[in-house]
């Protein structure tokens, strides 16, 4: 499932959800960052249409706050 910002733009891919966050694919990362995935917190989920997730914040700011994990 797609996730999109509050702008519609492209965030990432749902890998699945583990407790109160969503895990996303590495397959969407630039080069650098695919050995690890990016998780968004659920409380950023503003809800789910058309098959896509779409989170509160614009996709600049929900990147910015991605919690990284090795």
């Amino acid at each position: 499932m797609e996730v999109i910002g509050a702008d519609g733009v492209h965030v990432g891919t749902v890998d699945r959800i583990e407790g109160e966050r969503v895990k996303l694919t590495k397959a969407d990362y630039a080069v650098g960052h695919q050995d690890h995935h990016h998780y968004v917190a659920i409380g950023l989920v503003a809800g789910v249409e058309d098959n896509r997730v779409r989170l509160s914040a614009n996709a600049d700011v929900a990147v910015s706050i991605f919690i990284e994990e090795k």
